[in-house]
């Protein structure tokens, strides 16, 4: 009794999609315009984002190594620890952006931009009266 009643939150949640499910139009192209969104805001704008976060820990790094440290162990072992997540980062970051474009390329989605990804193509203003 207790299993039936703890499925039921989980019907009340599923409700919606089961009611909506007859809507589905396969000729809309909103689901291939969003995915196609995600992943070039991923690669145009997150992963860079990230990886330049990651270069500024690097360089704070560095500089509590070389600069603050000084004859201050302990500031040298921070740094250089600051810098070996940098670098750990720096491969986590690589190898999920490789992840992101490996489903991007094997979906049909590699090499697209934005405005390639619902069909339509950018137009060129008239010259002339």
């Amino acid at each position: 009794m207790k299993k039936i009643i703890n499925l039921v939150p989980a019907f009340l949640l599923l409700l919606p999609v089961v009611t909506l499910a007859q809507q589905f139009d396969p000729n809309d192209n909103a689901f291939r315009t969003l995915l196609g969104n995600i992943i070039g805001f991923t690669n145009g704008v997150l992963i860079p984002f990230i990886l330049g976060i990651g270069f500024l820990v690097f360089v704070w790094g560095m500089f509590r190594y070389f600069i603050a440290g000084g004859a201050n162990d302990e500031a040298k072992e921070q740094g250089k620890s600051l810098m070996v997540y940098a670098t750990l980062g720096f491969v986590l970051i690589i190898v999920f952006w490789g992840i992101v474009n490996l489903l991007a390329d094997s979906t049909g989605f590699g090499g697209q931009s934005i405005t390639d990804v619902d069909g339509g193509v950018p137009q060129a203003a008239p010259i002339g009266n």
